[in-house]
């Protein structure tokens, strides 16, 4: 006979969260859903997600907190630059109408994210609740925005959370071919030149794997989140130079 599922823990707003230890596992109907309920305030979110905790439901779900086990994550000194990406980063750093910017337009980014058409999806868990609150949690300055610009016009780029040095990615988008990956890659030429060693990625998907994404144990993950997020937090902006983490220093502009 089949066991039924374990209790979910209903949060009132600012309570506390479970441990992560305690999120219902592989044989339980949704592996990693750890609590609901709360709420989606600043305070919230920076809790949650010092200790690697993010909310994730849909529009007719309520408040759904999740820690998953294992974790998938991007130690940046992995990350593949595939030769398609590569080719394209050198052909556009001479471009004067390609620019990378940090922060210049989250809002944009946020709300192309929400809308981008998901293949086998019927709709979206960046519903209006999470951008708002994913808004605030910019105005605090604990979530960013990296941006692929073209000739004036954004054409990708993601967001992400950051605490201290723990930066947790959350999505991404393009309206040009590689406009996505080429914003992943300069976020990753900013943590390879600030020393942070990992780009938080939810979940396990062929994709991520594909550029160098792989799984850690819960405990590891939380770990690191913990040691990291106290650390002093760098200065958010993009700089020409960070491309040398990536590229041979002739491949960028003086």
């Amino acid at each position: 006979m089949r066991s039924a599922a374990p209790r979910l823990p209903w949060l009132a707003p600012g309570a506390p969260f479970p441990s992560p230890e305690q999120a219902w596992g592989e044989s339980d109907p949704a592996p990693g859903l750890l609590a609901g309920g709360g709420a989606l305030d600043v305070e919230s979110l920076v809790s949650a997600y010092s200790q690697g905790i993010f909310p994730w439901f849909s529009n007719d779900q309520p408040i759904l907190w999740w820690s998953p086990q294992p974790r998938m994550v991007l130690p940046v000194t992995e990350f593949k630059l595939h030769r398609s990406l590569r080719k394209t980063l050198r052909r556009l750093q001479p471009d004067s109408r390609f620019e990378v910017r940090i922060d210049s337009a989250f809002a944009q980014v946020i709300h192309a994210c929400a809308t981008r058409p998901r293949p086998g999806q019927p709709g979206t868990w960046i519903v209006p609740a999470m951008v708002q609150a994913y808004e605030a949690l910019h105005r605090a300055g604990f979530a960013h925005s990296v941006e692929a610009w073209l000739s004036g016009q954004l054409v990708g780029g993601l967001y992400c959370v950051a605490l201290g040095k723990a930066v947790f990615g959350e999505s991404m988008f393009a309206q040009v071919p590689d406009a996505s990956k080429i914003a992943l890659a300069a976020l990753v030429c900013f943590c390879r030149h600030h020393r942070i060693d990992l780009i938080d990625c939810q979940q396990n998907t062929p994709h991520l794997a594909s550029l160098g994404a792989r799984a850690i144990t819960r405990a590891s993950f939380v770990n690191q989140v913990a040691r990291n997020a106290v650390l002093a937090p760098p200065q958010w902006q993009f700089e020409h130079v960070y491309w040398q983490e990536l590229l041979p220093a002739k491949t960028v502009p003086t």
